[in-house]
């Protein structure tokens, strides 16, 4: 599994015009299910996300986790695309949608059992994210 997570200010979800999750000081992370992802890769992925020490404080970089602060979750196959060849993306290498939307809701799942409060997309649709980045800080997060 893959995830690109940043430290926001804020950011939200709108399918259709409507808000479906929204977080203030927290994480925006997209993730993306691969084809031989499984539920120990999501466990994993969920406490990867949630223990990311990128929160700069007086005494160090601290986590979501150490600080309460909420995660808005987005599924995006894109992430699997292979650019390697021409200018068309191969999108081979993502897990179906059958495969991958449990797989996404067992990273929120866990989140959820770990204490963190967690905000989502809508599986499989077109969705307008929006986010204010702080630092910036974004990283790549794989199983």
């Amino acid at each position: 599994m893959r995830a690109v997570v940043s430290r926001v200010s804020t950011a939200a979800v709108v399918v259709h015009g409507d808000t479906v999750g929204e977080i203030g000081p927290g994480l925006l992370s997209l993730v993306g299910v691969g084809r031989t992802d499984d539920e120990a890769a999501a466990r994993a992925l969920a406490r990867k996300i949630h223990e990311l020490r990128i929160f700069p404080t007086e005494d160090g970089a601290r986590s979501a986790a150490d600080l309460a602060l909420p995660v808005l979750v987005v599924s995006q196959f894109t992430l699997y695309a292979d650019t390697r060849k021409g200018r068309r993306p191969s999108w081979q290498d993502a897990a179906p949608g059958e495969v991958a939307e449990p797989l996404v809701g067992s990273v929120v799942d866990e989140l959820r059992q770990r204490g963190c409060t967690v905000a989502t997309g809508v599986f499989g649709a077109r969705m307008q994210v929006s986010s204010v980045n702080e630092g910036p800080m974004t990283v790549l997060l794989e199983t």
